[in-house]
């Protein structure tokens, strides 16, 4: 399980090397399209869409964590059925949020972003060392410890640096 001090560390290097990446980006990078949606009615993503599913997923990390601390046997909440058809409802309410905030400009994602990683490292301050090391029930992320879900936040968002300039390289 990663150490207090390694999730802040990590979730602030990785925050400032993205925030510095999508400030280095030519505005018409920032809206073009990079990526196809997974959801299967879903449009391409363009990298701002990628800054509005970075803050919805650090929320949802946060609210599963929130849900385990409160009891619930199981937080990580994603519903019943086949995996398939989990899958398919995680990718839908990607491609809902990403087109909720599809108009909205490069500074509001980013403080966006900003307030979701703030709750974290709240949330990370609030937490004992015990809970830091509890398995999350569900969870399929990192070492499924809260800590190791935590951190998944800092490696979700170089993964979608990579996905990001993959996409904008191939167009």
């Amino acid at each position: 399980m990663p150490t207090r001090e390694t999730i802040a560390g990590k979730l602030a290097k990785e925050q400032s090397s993205l925030v510095g990446r999508y400030r280095a980006f030519a505005p018409d990078a920032l809206t073009r399209p990079c990526t196809e949606s997974e959801a299967d009615d879903g449009r391409p993503w363009s990298a701002k869409d990628h800054l509005a599913h970075l803050a919805m997923i650090e929320r949802s990390f946060q609210s599963m964590i929130g849900r385990h601390l409160d009891g619930d046997a199981h937080p990580v909440g994603l519903g019943g059925g086949s995996r398939d058809e989990v899958i398919a409802r995680v990718h839908q309410q990607n491609e809902h949020n990403v087109d909720a905030h599809r108009d909205d400009d490069l500074d509001a994602l980013l403080a966006d972003l900003d307030r979701a990683r703030a709750d974290t490292l709240a949330l990370l301050e609030r937490l004992s060392d015990d809970q830091l090391a509890q398995k999350l029930p569900g969870a399929p992320w990192a070492d499924g410890t809260v800590g190791g879900v935590l951190i998944t936040n800092a490696y979700h968002q170089q993964q979608h640096l990579a996905w990001i300039d993959e996409g904008l390289a191939a167009t």
